[in-house]
């Protein structure tokens, strides 16, 4: 089946871009365009796209909001969102991260780079351009204390809490398997069972939790 694809942004010209590039793709589909957060969210709860590809500065209400709406919703598979921003090291970009967002693209990469972002971020699998994200997040988690840790923090294991402190440090699957001397397979179970007890959607909320947790700090 086809990643349903929701494009978010008050530029007409970048829209019309992503639209047709996502469009040409077999396995994406674009089912929408919005022009602002507001437009964005109402799209979303109507056409239930798997992925919403959304900008963050926009009149009426911006992707931050908007993206905080969408990941809200009472869904069985919620919607991913991917931010696309101007500067990677953007708090804008943080904060829609906190918000619910699974990663974010830059909109001076290749329109190329979009597409693999989206398969990315549709699969759930790790955080896209891992060393830059967790540069990111530990740059403006550095800046407020730490947040009292959520009580599932409580239901993890050891191990658990280990591979909690690896994937906020941006480790992959296969990293991780090294790092704890087991399986693949075995490393995206810990994984799977981190995501489970601690309510995340994907590995990026989890590094936000581990971080404003205070589970890791930044270097």
């Amino acid at each position: 089946m086809s990643t349903r694809v929701l494009v978010v942004d008050d530029e007409a010209l970048l829209r019309t871009a992503f639209s047709s590039l996502i469009d040409a793709e077999d396995d994406l589909e674009v089912v929408g365009e919005a022009v602002d957060g507001s437009d964005a969210v109402e799209q979303a709860s109507r056409l239930s796209p798997d992925v919403v590809v959304m900008d963050v500065r926009m009149p009426v209400m911006d992707g931050i909001e908007a993206t905080r709406r969408i990941t809200s919703f009472e869904s069985a598979k919620p919607a991913r969102v991917l931010i696309l921003t101007t500067f990677d090291l953007d708090e804008y970009v943080f904060e829609a991260l906190r918000a619910g967002a699974s990663g974010f693209a830059l909109k001076s990469r290749p329109l190329e780079e979009l597409l693999s972002a989206i398969r990315v971020i549709a699969a759930g699998e790790a955080l896209l351009a891992p060393s830059v994200t967790r540069r990111l997040i530990a740059r403006f988690a550095d800046r407020v204390a730490p947040a009292r840790a959520p009580r599932e923090l409580d239901s993890l294991t050891e191990r658990e809490r280990e591979v909690l402190a690896l994937v906020a440090r941006g480790l992959s699957n296969a990293e991780l398997a090294e790092a704890l001397h087991v399986s693949v397979p075995t490393a995206k179970t810990h994984v799977s069972r981190v995501l489970s007890k601690l309510g995340a959607r994907d590995r990026t909320q989890l590094v936000v939790i581990a971080y404003e947790s205070g589970v890791v700090t930044a270097i």
